[in-house]
């Protein structure tokens, strides 16, 4: 199997993975980057606020480098509030 990193993007910070995780095909690793994002963009949305925007991404990566990327925007305008 191979291993493969979850750098965390939030905003313009970066928190690079330096463990990994092995997973035996690609399809998994794009589940688990998705999943975990959700998880980022739920606990986004629970503590934002008005104007305030969220950019996060998670960067996969092996050791030959980058694999994939999945990323989230959130912005909420509340109107008239």
């Amino acid at each position: 199997m191979r291993r493969y990193f979850f750098d965390l993007r939030d905003g313009d910070d970066l928190a690079p993975d330096e463990e990994g995780m092995e997973f035996p095909m690609l399809d998994a690793v794009r589940t688990e980057a998705a999943r975990s994002l959700a998880e980022m963009a739920r606990d986004a949305a629970r503590t934002s606020h008005n104007g305030v925007d969220y950019r996060m991404a998670i960067e996969v990566r092996d050791d030959n480098g980058p694999v994939l990327q999945v990323k989230f925007t959130l912005e909420i305008d509340r109107h008239g509030l």
